[in-house]
């Protein structure tokens, strides 16, 4: 079984990557028909248009190449570093700050002048339609579920696996103030026992506010999807996250495009941009950013600290596990840019000095 296992990983990566580039579409739900994302003849929702957007390899090409044997580098051997956190440590942090603590891959919890909040929140073990197979944790999460504080706000950036995890929800569903999610996304929530009177859904561009914060859903060039049946059937989206005269973006999945370049100019920059870096590869060039695309979508939304997720937790594609954090850092370095690559369990405080440690340096 040791030597299933990797195989096993792999081709349930590839799995979820191909239903839901290639799957066919639910049954039409006319409730989004006003929102430009949404092509009513298709009944899907669709990216921005963008010349330049390559396409994706066929699904028997992604498959073929998922049932290959793993290479043993896309996984760490040596421990993945970790800051174990409890209750007593987020309470006493600075209620007067804004605080964000990285759980692993995408996965945030924050503290928003004294208000606790998550992003994309995955404590289960493996991200997958199923408990037994898939891609597994590197580490476990360094707070336990029964340990988070109440949580105001919840917010989603699209349906996929590794970022709506159906343990964690039905696990929290009651003590989540308030679900902020992309079009579609609701019904994901409902399903999992979530009551529809906390869930709000946005498309791009909108926004509101809650318990102090206000929050603006952006456009993303992604896709959708959960079975062979729904793909994209559902939105993806960023989010942008304002609290006491900071401002946060968070990208969400996402290839390069000229969204970026729009946030940035609408919002007018950022204290803090939680950025995409990792998952992607030449079969699959406009969903994911390479590291040198994340630098350039960091520039084009004009923030000053560029802060690296959706790495270092589960292997998802077959790069080595430390190229995402790599390359992006040599980059940095050349550029001078203020990069921010926490440890599994580290709170960054906007605005307070910090020294960024290059972890994974060393590390098999």
């Amino acid at each position: 079984m040791r030597a299933l296992q990797p195989s096993l990983r792999a081709a349930m990566a590839g799995a979820a990557l191909s239903l839901a580039l290639h799957g066919t579409a639910a049954a039409c739900d006319t409730a989004y028909a006003a929102s430009p994302q949404f092509s009513a003849a298709d009944c899907v929702f669709q990216n921005a248009q963008n010349p330049r957007a390559q396409p994706s390899q066929p699904p028997w090409k992604i498959w073929t190449r998922f049932l290959q044997p793993a290479d043993p580098a896309s996984a760490p051997v040596d421990p993945v570093p970790l800051r174990k956190l409890d209750r007593a440590q987020l309470d006493a942090l600075d209620p007067a700050a804004n605080h964000v603590i990285r759980l692993g891959h995408s996965s945030h919890l924050l503290k928003l002048r004294g208000k606790f909040w998550l992003i994309d929140p995955v404590f289960g073990e493996r991200v997958s339609p199923v408990s037994f197979a898939g891609p597994k944790r590197f580490h476990p999460p360094p707070i336990a579920l029964s340990e988070l504080p109440p949580i105001e706000g919840l917010f989603l950036s699209h349906d996929h696996y590794d970022h709506l995890d159906l343990p964690t929800i039905e696990t929290l569903r009651d003590r989540v103030q308030r679900y902020f999610v992309p079009l579609g996304v609701g019904q994901r929530l409902r399903d999992m026992g979530v009551a529809a009177e906390r869930i709000q859904e946005f498309d791009w561009w909108q926004g509101g506010g809650h318990a102090g914060v206000d929050f603006t859903a952006v456009p993303a060039q992604h896709f959708s999807g959960r079975t062979l049946w729904d793909r994209n059937s559902t939105l993806w989206a960023g989010w942008v996250l304002e609290s006491g005269g900071q401002r946060i973006v968070y990208t969400g999945d996402s290839g390069y495009f000229s969204g970026f370049k729009q946030i940035g100019e609408r919002f007018g920059g950022f204290d803090l941009a939680l950025m995409e870096n990792g998952a992607y590869d030449s079969y699959w060039p406009s969903v994911h950013m390479s590291p040198e695309e994340t630098v350039q979508a960091f520039l084009d939304l004009r923030a000053r600290m560029l802060y690296l997720v959706h790495n270092s937790t589960f292997n998802l594609a077959f790069h080595t596990w430390q190229d995402p954090m790599e390359r992006v850092a040599a980059l940095a370095e050349a550029q001078h840019l203020t990069l921010a690559t926490p440890l599994i369990g580290e709170v960054l405080t906007l605005g307070a000095p910090r020294s960024n440690v290059l972890w994974w340096k060393g590390l098999r």
